[in-house]
C-alpha cells in the first residue's frame, strides 16, 4: 500500500508541475508575441498614415491621427489570438513630428475566477514609436522648403487642397 500511494503522489506532482510549466510558458511567450505584434502593427500603420500631400508641399512628415488609429486597429484585429481579450489605449499621437504611444492590455487564458477580473493574469504591453525614414530629395527644393516658414507652408497646403 505504501508504494502504491507513493506512485500516485509522484504522478499527481508531475501533472501539477506540467500544468504550472504550461501556464508560465503561455504567459511569457504571450508577452513577447504581444510586444512584437504591437511593434510591427504600429510601425506599419504609421507608414500608411503619412500625409503625402503635406510631405510634398512642406517637406515635413506628418501622420493623420484618424487614419493611423483605423489602420492600427484593422491590422491588430486581423493578427490577434482569438483566445484573449485585448484592450487598446492610445496615449499620445503627435502629427508633426510623427510619434505615437500605445498601451495594449491582454487577458491571458489563465483566469482563476471568470467573474472576478482582479484574479486574472494581465499582460500589459506599452510601445512608443517615432517615424524614421531614409529620405533623399532634391537639395534645391529642400532649401526652399526649409527657408519657408511653417505658416507659409500651411497656407500653401490649404491652397493646394482647395485646388484638388
Amino acid at each position: 500500500m505504501n508504494k502504491g500511494m507513493l506512485t500516485v503522489g509522484i504522478i499527481l506532482l508531475s501533472l501539477i508541475a506540467l500544468l504550472l510549466i504550461n501556464v508560465l510558458t503561455n504567459f511569457s511567450t504571450g508577452s513577447e508575441l504581444d510586444y512584437y505584434l504591437v511593434k510591427e502593427t504600429a510601425d506599419a500603420a504609421m507608414e500608411d498614415a503619412v500625409d503625402q500631400v503635406y510631405l510634398r508641399t512642406c517637406g515635413l512628415y506628418r501622420i493623420d491621427k484618424e487614419k493611423f488609429v483605423e489602420n492600427f486597429v484593422y491590422r491588430f484585429a486581423t493578427n490577434v489570438d482569438n483566445t484573449r481579450n485585448y484592450n487598446i489605449k492610445f496615449y499620445d499621437i503627435n502629427e508633426v513630428p510623427p510619434k505615437v504611444s500605445i498601451k495594449v492590455d491582454s487577458l491571458t487564458t489563465l483566469a482563476f475566477n471568470a467573474k472576478d477580473k482582479k484574479s486574472a493574469a494581465d499582460i500589459t504591453t506599452s510601445y512608443d514609436a517615432i517615424l524614421e525614414t531614409n529620405y533623399f530629395g532634391d537639395m534645391s527644393v529642400e532649401e526652399g522648403l526649409h527657408n519657408m516658414s511653417l505658416d507659409q507652408c500651411k497656407s500653401l497646403l490649404k491652397t493646394t487642397q482647395a485646388i484638388n
